[in-house]
């Protein structure tokens, strides 16, 4: 079954992760992502997702060149949350490849996140 942007996907979402640190969506807190993701300027690179769907695959310029993406949409609420790299044209980029790029505003942590102990006085 093909889900396309618009398709109204809600009753596929599934509870993940329950009881771990988690990423959910911010519009409708879908779970998406239960592993800490790489993080760098506003964008987490994730090796995978939960509660998505991918968009249309198109060759896109982006500023690290021109890659194979397509748009990642949340299955609770349609919104899109970033971009899966299907191929990256550039040798120094083919690390992006089958990974998702998520975009931190569209994201919110949850639950038993741990920070670093304080330095000791």
């Amino acid at each position: 079954m093909a889900l396309s942007p618009t398709t109204d996907t809600k009753h596929l979402v599934v509870q993940a992760y329950e009881g771990h640190a988690s990423f959910s969506c911010s519009k409708c807190s879908a779970v998406i992502v239960g592993l800490f993701p790489s993080f760098r300027s506003g964008i987490y690179l994730m090796q995978s997702a939960t509660n998505v769907k991918l968009g249309r695959k198109e060759e896109r310029s982006l500023l690290t060149g021109v890659h194979t993406v397509a748009d990642v949409y949340c299955l609770g609420c349609n919104d899109r949350l970033g971009w899966f790299y299907h191929k990256a044209s550039d040798h120094s980029q083919k690390y992006k490849e089958g990974k998702y790029l998520l975009e931190r505003e569209k994201l919110i942590k949850e639950n038993n996140w741990v920070l670093d102990d304080p330095p000791a006085p």
